[in-house]
Formats: structure tokens, sequence, C-alpha cells
């Protein structure tokens, strides 16, 4: 009986009191600061809240500082005044000019019937001073008769004794022989055998072709009218026995 008295006795319940107030103390004290500040942020977001309702209720239009803006308000009313002004002596002419256009067209048949008169009166006097017989209008245009005839008669002269232009052109012709032993000098004699009126031959030299081979290039004049290039080198083609071929070098209108 004893021992089971002495099992049931709890012995170290002091020290395990103890702790658990250390607990429970150490517990409060680590939520106090948290509570604290909580507490405060709300209590400060109110604050912000109430004061800024009472701003949003209580705002009032403070007047401009800006004197530029006030000096540019003042620059446009002054402008606009004097538009407004200005307006007004348009309108002020508009109604002078109006007035005028009105008595001008009132006056209007007055002044056609006074010009229509003074017409009539210096028809009046040319007809007085018409030389009926005509003497002296007659002479001047026998006089002004005369001279153009003469003028007339003169540019006709003139163009009568005016040559007319030829066209001419100037050809530099390659006149080829069949070999080196055909003799340039006879073949250009037989050439220039060649005539027409409107043609004139001019100079000539010996041009080195290949192989111990040489041309013929010879220059001459022609009247566009009176001779043909093709016939030109038709005529000097018929030379067969010492020409091979004939090409124009150079062609220019003269």
């Amino acid at each position: 009986m004893r021992v089971e008295a002495l099992e049931k006795v709890w012995v170290d319940k002091s020290r395990y009191d103890n702790a658990e107030k250390l607990y429970y103390e150490k517990l409060s004290d680590v939520a106090k600061p948290n509570s604290c500040s909580l507490v405060s942020e709300i209590a400060k977001a109110r604050e912000h809240l109430q004061n800024t309702l009472e701003k949003i209720d209580g705002i009032k239009l403070e007047p401009c500082a800006n004197t530029e803006v006030l000096s540019r308000i003042a620059a446009l009313e002054a402008d606009a005044k004097e538009f407004q002004q200005t307006f007004q002596s348009i309108l002020v002419r508009l109604s002078k000019l109006e007035a005028q256009l009105s008595s001008n067209k009132a006056n209007a048949p007055a002044l056609v019937s006074n010009a229509n008169a003074k017409a009539d009166s210096k028809n009046d006097d040319d007809d007085d001073d018409v030389d009926l017989f005509g003497s002296d209008s007659d002479e001047e245009d026998a006089e002004h008769a005369r001279i153009r005839e003469e003028r007339l008669a003169k540019y006709a002269e003139k163009k009568a004794t005016k040559t007319a232009l030829i066209a001419k052109s100037s050809i530099l012709l390659d006149v080829k022989p069949w070999d080196d032993e055909i003799d340039l000098k006879v073949m250009e004699a037989e050439i220039r055998k060649i005539s027409l009126d409107g043609l004139l031959w001019g100079a000539s030299k010996f041009v080195p072709v290949a192989f111990g081979i040489q041309k013929i290039t010879i220059s001459c004049v022609v009247e566009d009218e009176k001779v043909s290039i093709d016939w030109l080198t038709e005529e000097i083609e018929k030379i067969e026995d010492l020409v091979q071929s004939v090409d124009i070098a150079a062609f220019n209108k003269i």
C-alpha cells in the first residue's frame, strides 16, 4: 500500500509548473509587439483615409499665380478686341460702298444718254469734215500704191537673183582590188572616168590592207538631187576586172 501511494505522488510538479509558466510568458512577449504594430498600422490607415476624405470635401480652386499665362490671356483679349473693332470698320465701309453702288446705278441711264449724245455730235462733226470730192485722199492712195508696187518689184527681183541652196554630200570610198598584181593607178584612172553632172572627184591615196595588197581611198562630192550613191557604187563595181568591192568609209552632208 505504501509503495502504491508513493507512485501516485507527483514529486516534481513544481518544476513542471515553473516550466509551463516560462513557456507562456515567452509566448506572450512575442505576440505583444506584433499585435501592437498591427494595431498601429490599422490606426494609421484609418487616419490617412480620414484625412484624404477631408481634403476631397474641402477642395478649393486657388488662383493661378503664373504671370506668363495671365499675360498671354490678356494679349489674346486685346487682339480679340482689336479684331472686333476692325471688323466693325469693314462693315461700315461695305455699307458705304453699297450705298455708292446704288447711287451709281441710279445715275447710269443719264450717263449713257450723255455719252450717246456726245457720240452723235462727234459723228456729225466728222461728217462735216468729209471731203466729198476726195482730192487729197486720192493722191495719198495713189502714192501708197506706187510705194507698194516698188517694194514688191524689188522683193521679186531679189528673190529671182538669189541662188537656191543645193544639198551636197561628201563621200569617202574604199575600193579594193582583186590581188596585189593589179595596178592601182590604172584602177584609179578608170574610176575617175566615171563622170556625171553633180559629181566631183577629190583626193585619193593608197592604203595597205594585208599580205602586200593595197586599196584606194578616194573622196568625192555629189549633189544629192543629181547623183545617187547607189548608182555611183554600181558604176565603180562595173570595172569588174580591177575592182573587187566598194565600201563607203565616210558620208557627210554639206
